[in-house]
């Protein structure tokens, strides 16, 4: 008799407030907020229990949550991605990259432009969004802590406006 597996299932869904505390544990439990200086309780602020004006959405896999997408719409005639968080014991799965497709799907279907930053010292995110096609704009230093900048980045089809 074969074993009964079955696939795992990977959903991309809006956020829920039963989501809140597996984000918040994800978010914590990540390397570069945590040399941000972001804690638990900066999470714990910010999700209350979803980002208010925000879209928020989820991917699971199996039932368990193991990413976040923050979306801020209408900036700099596009969107910004406020944040991307995948589990470190998910990352390197692909659900990043399902998550970002996600999000980019949606802003362009009714902007040009999507942007995010990313701190200077972050190489894997930093390779992460070049590998899907983002650009560095440029470097906005000591904005988040000192001595460190945030990149701001893009991916564009094109101008915002046609002449």
């Amino acid at each position: 008799m074969q074993p009964n597996h079955r696939p795992s299932q990977t959903i991309i869904r809006e956020m829920q407030p039963e989501d809140r505390d597996p984000v918040i544990r994800i978010l914590t439990d990540s390397a570069p907020w945590k040399r941000l200086g972001f804690s638990a309780g900066d999470w714990d602020r910010i999700f209350v229990p979803i980002p208010p004006g925000r879209d928020s959405f989820v991917v699971e896999v199996d039932e368990t949550v193991l990413g976040i997408a923050i979306l801020r719409r209408k900036f700099l005639f596009g969107d910004y991605l406020e944040l991307l968080g995948i589990a470190p014991s998910a990352m390197g799965q692909g659900h990043g990259s399902r998550l970002l497709s996600h999000v980019e799907s949606l802003t362009f279907a009714r902007a040009k432009n999507l942007f995010a930053c990313v701190s200077d010292f972050n190489d894997n995110a930093r390779a992460f969004y070049r590998k899907q096609g983002y650009k560095e704009i440029g470097p906005m230093p000591n904005f988040l802590i000192p001595e460190y900048s945030e990149i701001l980045i893009r991916k564009t089809t094109g101008p915002a406006r046609s002449t």
